[in-house]
């Protein structure tokens, strides 16, 4: 068996990507190494991913898909709680979901299962 488990991704200003991940997508801090300017957040399926702080960081066209229970649903909850987008859900070529970036330009899509399918 093989599964991914962990993802670093650099980051230009660690308390405010640490924020945003936190506060928009719900993500858990797992714990923090202060010294070395690094944060672990996972989501809970216990999947990690660590912010680095790297001034030089770059988004290189990254992109985070995320699997939600109902894309529609959670894009009306977000969009509720101000958490802006760059697109609601719809059909693109990757699927059906919506997208939006974080502060250093990543892409984060959102996805589920049933409207994958069905769009």
């Amino acid at each position: 068996m093989m599964k991914l488990d962990h993802l670093n991704l650099p980051v230009r200003d660690l308390a405010r990507s640490r924020a945003w991940y936190t506060d928009a997508l719900g993500l858990e801090v797992e714990f923090e190494v202060p010294d070395r300017r690094t944060v672990a957040l996972q989501d809970r399926e216990g999947f990690a991913i660590f912010l680095t702080e790297s001034p030089q960081a770059v988004s290189n066209g990254l992109a985070l898909w995320f699997q939600v229970d109902n894309v529609d649903a959670k894009f009306e909850e977000w969009t509720a709680r101000g958490v802006r987008f760059a697109h609601g859900p719809q059909k693109t070529f990757w699927g059906y979901g919506a997208e939006l970036a974080d502060p250093d330009g990543y892409l984060v899509r959102l996805w589920d299962a049933r409207t994958m399918q069905d769009k």
